[in-house]
């Protein structure tokens, strides 16, 4: 009787076992508390994200197609590029007669300028402002999330702090890709209304070649921008330093490079053909330090079927020896002659960005 009246638990009543206390026994192991729903599901919802650098790259690119100096910049580039192919336009069409059989005639819209004409090329253009483009969308990339107190919170989200900058770096290319295309579309619909014909095939493929090889090109400013907003805490003197440089490599580009050349390879008066030549060689291999000289050869070459060689010495040799058989370039031969050239750029490019990205990598972040 006693042991079954004991066994029974009156209602509202805790038996001894649930009121006993569990103690750990001494060098058992210590519970391991059980993970949360919340925390759970925050542990999922993270694990089913994208990659971070693309988070970032699309909320920056989000940025950057909104913001006010996007559509100034687009605003200024298509002035000019409408500018500069009306006038071309015009020029092609008072030679309508003589140019009817000239080949690739409507890339000539993107190369060729009226004589005397004040406007420049479309290229040309892209030359000289391209290079903005990425500078104003990579000089306050990192230290202007430093000023404004964002870079902390930024990095201790779960992802990887080399997703910031590569996201970053990411989104300022597609920017820039979307205004090439955009200025292309607009230079190629103002030719068809002028002058009433259709691109060929292969003058569409050189022209995507040549946004490939102009986005590569204002890759390059844009990771250098990225470089110096990762090494100077300010976002105004890394502008200050990206415009110099860029204003070093290309309006006073031609004229260090004649002043360099002039010491190492001097012309004296009644200077000898070997001499003049050297100066020319020397020349032309400086000039190719600047990436405004690389796009240069690269877009004349792809846009002109007849250009086939980027030296002035050879050419002046060829044509002294009347050797010079002027033939036309096919697509994948053009390719080939700029190939060295978009190399070029692509390995600059690289190694700018591999210095901000260790520069990042190695530096403090504080609350």
């Amino acid at each position: 009787m006693t042991d079954a009246a004991d066994s029974v638990v009156r209602p509202g009543s805790t038996s001894r076992a649930k009121r006993k206390k569990i103690r750990p026994q001494p060098g058992a192991p210590a519970p391991v508390a059980r993970e949360s729903r919340t925390t759970k599901r925050v542990s999922d919802h993270v694990k089913g994200l994208p990659a971070g650098w693309r988070v970032i790259a699309a909320k920056e690119f989000a940025d950057h197609v909104t913001s006010v100096r996007f559509l100034v910049l687009t605003i200024v580039l298509g002035l000019a590029a409408a500018a500069s192919v009306y006038s071309t336009a015009g020029l092609i069409r008072d030679l309508a007669a003589s140019a009817t059989e000239a080949p690739s005639l409507f890339l000539k819209l993107f190369t060729v300028a009226r004589e005397g004409a004040q406007i420049p090329t479309f290229v040309a253009f892209i030359a000289f402002l391209g290079p903005l483009l990425g500078i104003a969308f990579g000089f306050d990339g990192i230290n202007g999330e430093r000023a404004e107190g964002t870079l902390p919170r930024l990095v201790s989200q779960p992802i990887h702090r080399d997703d910031v900058i590569n996201g970053k770096f990411v989104a300022g290319l597609s920017a820039i890709a979307v205004i090439f295309v955009a200025l292309t579309a607009v230079v190629a619909a103002i030719g068809i209304l002028q002058l009433g014909i259709l691109p060929q095939p292969e003058e569409v493929l050189r022209l995507l070649v040549w946004i490939i090889v102009a986005v590569a090109y204002v890759g390059l400013w844009l990771a250098m921008a990225l470089l110096v907003s990762v090494v100077v805490n300010r976002a105004a003197t890394s502008a200050l330093i990206a415009f110099a440089v860029w204003l070093a490599l290309t309006a006073f580009a031609g004229l260090l490079v004649g002043l360099v050349a002039g010491v190492f390879a001097p012309t004296p008066a009644g200077a000898t053909a070997a001499q003049q030549i050297a100066n020319l060689s020397l020349q032309e291999n400086l000039a190719r330090l600047s990436p405004g000289q690389l796009f240069t050869e690269a877009t004349g070459a792809i846009l002109d079927p007849s250009v086939q060689t980027f030296s002035v010495v050879s050419l002046l040799q060829v044509q002294a020896e009347q050797r010079a058989i002027p033939s036309i370039l096919s697509f994948d031969q053009s390719v080939l002659v700029i190939w060295p050239q978009f190399v070029s750029l692509i390995a600059v490019t690289a190694v700018a960005f591999a210095l901000a990205y260790v520069s990042f990598m190695r530096q403090e972040v504080r609350a």
